[in-house]
């Protein structure tokens, strides 16, 4: 419950910069809660295991693998991501490591396309171009404002329509940059935090 609390109010924390709310005071301890025998490797074991035995000798169950994770503040950025994983693997299918591995790598790589594709469609961009866009981001960890002037001007708007598809674009790209760029501060990209 700590964690979900926390998560909740660290996120209002982001959008909210204004100093003087109460919530921006908050300090999140989440190293209390965290376990040196569970890391992603133990995690990407215990999948192995899940997946490699038939469901009625099983030592650990889809639910209690999930709980495992919910319960431990290492995964809080990626939860989501892995439980979707897990409930998309079959039990007593017998995947080793390597394989976990890559399947949740493709898994994620998937389904950044995909919600990359639906805010390029909303936006009325191209999926390579707003990709593109990401990726000098993303390999910088920088926010260029030129570049999403660039990105824009195939749309043809004036430049006060422009400023509000600006502002709308980021409003949804911003969470994704945050969550691709895994914990790391991508310079510039404060000016769009609400």
């Amino acid at each position: 419950v700590y964690l979900d609390v926390a998560q909740e109010l660290k996120a209002r924390q982001e959008k909210t910069p204004d100093p003087d709310d109460p919530i921006q005071q908050l300090d999140f301890e989440f190293v209390l809660f965290d376990s040196a025998l569970i890391d992603y490797d133990y995690i990407m074991k215990l999948i192995v295991r899940f997946t490699g035995q038939p469901p009625r000798k099983q030592k650990i169950s889809r639910e209690q693998l999930i709980g495992l994770l919910a319960g431990n503040a290492k995964f809080l950025d990626e939860r989501e991501d892995m439980v979707e994983y897990i409930n998309t693997l079959t039990e007593g299918k017998g995947l080793d490591e390597q394989a976990i591995r890559e399947g949740y790598e493709r898994f994620k790589a998937e389904k950044n396309a995909r919600e990359l594709a639906v805010i390029a469609e909303k936006h009325g961009l191209s999926p390579d171009a707003l990709q593109g866009f990401i990726d000098s981001i993303l390999s910088r960890r920088i926010f260029d404002p030129d570049a999403l002037t660039e990105l824009l001007r195939p749309l043809g708007l004036g430049w006060k329509v422009r400023a509000q598809k600006e502002l709308e674009l980021m409003d949804d790209l911003t969470p994704l940059l945050r969550k691709q760029a895994e914990g790391q501060e991508i310079s510039g990209l404060e000016v769009y935090a609400q």
